[in-house]
Formats: structure tokens, sequence, C-alpha cells
């Protein structure tokens, strides 16, 4: 069976090799980059299962890193970990916003690490669903992995697009943040409930003029419907 690769993007020489180490053990094949132009050169020869990306880095940080690759058609879609020593709710806020799947902050226990690692991994495997499913103008289609508004496709995320598949699937009804990260995320014993809110935004920004479809219910938490004028 295929070891999953895992990009170290850490300029810390003595955290990499931790993190590696650990990483060895526990099924994985860990490679390490000690900055942005040498993570670059590593995703170019093959891409990564998942990337733990530092914030701090010398040269560009992890936060210019992770907005280039979101950019790039080859790595849009590569799942990515923020490593920070920013405990700050906004700058976990700044790292989701572009485009980490999720963060990790220092000092963190390997048992964290690994739970977060497994669960983003989830998070990108296929998931047994109705292939396709239409609300008004909207299908998605998990066959293909396609969107569409009025037949025009729309690029939404990974993450997005499974958030987007359960809320068409249950549509009309509410759903809290607790139940979407139960449902959508699976494994949310390390993942905030605001993290819930920045994929919501950002799968709005990708649905454009089918964005009111997806509404936040005051105190309760979120629904997509068909019954809006859009």
């Amino acid at each position: 069976m295929k070891k999953p690769r895992v990009l170290i993007v850490e300029d810390e020489s003595s955290i990499a090799e931790l993190i590696a180490v650990n990483l060895r053990h526990n099924g994985f094949e860990p490679i390490w980059a000690e900055d942005g132009d040498s993570a670059q050169r590593e995703i170019d020869a093959f891409l990564p299962d998942l990337v733990l990306l530092d914030w701090m880095l010398p040269g560009q940080t992890g936060l210019q890193l992770a907005r280039h690759w979101r950019k790039d058609p080859r790595t849009k879609t590569m799942p990515i970990l923020m490593l920070t020593a920013r405990g700050d709710e906004p700058d976990k806020v700044a790292g989701l916003d572009a485009g980490a799947d999720d963060y990790i902050t220092k000092p963190f226990s390997t048992q964290e690490l690994l739970a977060r690692i497994r669960a983003v991994l989830r998070r990108r495997a296929p998931e047994a669903v109705t292939e396709r499913v239409e609300i008004g103008d909207l299908v998605l289609d998990t066959a293909t992995h396609r969107v569409t508004w009025q037949g025009a496709p729309l690029k939404v995320g990974p993450t997005e697009f499974k958030l987007l598949g359960f809320l068409m699937q249950h549509a009309e009804r509410v759903h809290s943040r607790a139940q979407l990260l139960d449902k959508v995320w699976g494994d949310h014993v390390y993942i905030e409930e605001r993290t819930v809110d920045v994929h919501v935004k950002r799968l709005r920004e990708s649905l454009g003029a089918a964005a009111p479809m997806v509404e936040t219910v005051r105190g309760a938490g979120y629904r997509l419907t068909a019954q809006v004028s859009v």
C-alpha cells in the first residue's frame, strides 16, 4: 500500500526532523523543505498528499505560499495544514482565508498533529454520496466533482464541495455549526466551529450569483434553500 507523502515546509530543522520521525513511525512518507523555493521544487517534482506549511518562513511566508498554490490549477486542491505559533483568532482566520484546510498552533502534541493530518486526508477522500444533486439551477455531480449554476461551471474548493454536497442533500434543513463539523468534517475533535464560518464564506464566494441559496439562520446555523430569487 502506498504511503501518503507529506511535504514539511519548516525552516527549523529540529522541528522538521521531529515531525518527520513521527510521520515515518505512523505510516507516512515525509519530505522536508526549509523554505518556499525548495518547497516549490519538491512540488514541481511530485504532488504531495498533504503539505505541513509553517506560517513564518524565510523569504515567502506560509500565507503567501498558500495563496500562490491555491491559484495554480495543479496545486489548487492540494491539502494544506498550517503550522503556526500564532494563536490569535484573526491569524487563524487569515490562514484559512489564504486557502489552508486547517491549522495547528505550536507547541502541539504528536497525537494532535496526526489526528489533524488524518482528518484533512479523510475530508479529501471520495465520499459515498448521491452522485448528482439538483436544487433549482444549482447542480452538484460527485462523479465528475463539478458544480454548475444555470449550466455554467463554478470553481469550488474540495472542502467547500463536500460542504455544499451535504447542504444540497439536506436542503431546507437548518444545520448548526457543530452538526456540520460532525457530518462534513467527520472527526472534529480539534477543529473549531469558527472554521465552518470561514468555509461557508468561501463557498458563497465560489457560488457567485447562487450565493443567497446558502442562508445564515441567526442563532441556529446554516441551510441551503431553493426558496430565494437569485
